[in-house]
């Protein structure tokens, strides 16, 4: 059995070493490519969930498509924040990574986190002021975004090239 030395007694390289080795030891080892293939899966069935929303809309109900698209986002909408609530959304985060955050139920998880997370501080000041924690950014930037679009597209209009 090895004897270390104290920290005291030890080389620059020596704790460096030491560092490392426990640096190492605590870092969880993941598989990209598994990884990969979990957030392809999650992502996929919230997709193929959708599609199965829009079909039956649209050929079962007779639904026009872009009404059938509401409704879809919609409903997948409720379907995440229902399973936010019931804490199971975050089950299937954590199993499936990426997949399940970028879809607009990952958006709708977000939101809903925010809002189950600080209840306790109130109406006002927990809900209403940390409801768009981590949702906030992404409807500034594509409020932003998409006014920086649309003065690009209304410019092309005027000069000819759209």
């Amino acid at each position: 059995m090895e004897q270390t030395k104290p920290m005291e007694q030890m080389t620059q390289q020596e704790r460096e070493q030491a560092y490392q080795q426990k640096v190492e030891q605590a870092t969880p080892k993941y598989s990209m490519t598994l990884r990969m293939i979990k957030a392809f899966l999650v992502g996929g069935l919230i997709c193929v969930i959708g599609q199965l929303i829009l079909n039956y809309a649209t050929n079962r109900m007779g639904i026009d498509k872009e009404t059938a698209g509401s409704w879809c986002s919609m409903l997948l909408v409720l379907a995440s924040v229902l399973l936010t609530g019931f804490g199971i959304y975050h089950k299937c985060v954590e199993w499936g990574g990426a997949g399940a955050l970028v879809p607009i139920t990952g958006f709708a998880n977000s939101v809903a986190s925010a809002a189950i997370e600080y209840q306790k501080e109130g109406q006002v000041f927990g809900i209403g002021c940390k409801i768009f924690t981590i949702a906030g950014p992404v409807i500034l930037y594509g409020i932003f975004t998409s006014w920086v679009l649309g003065v690009v597209y209304w410019a092309g209009k005027l000069l000819g090239i759209v």
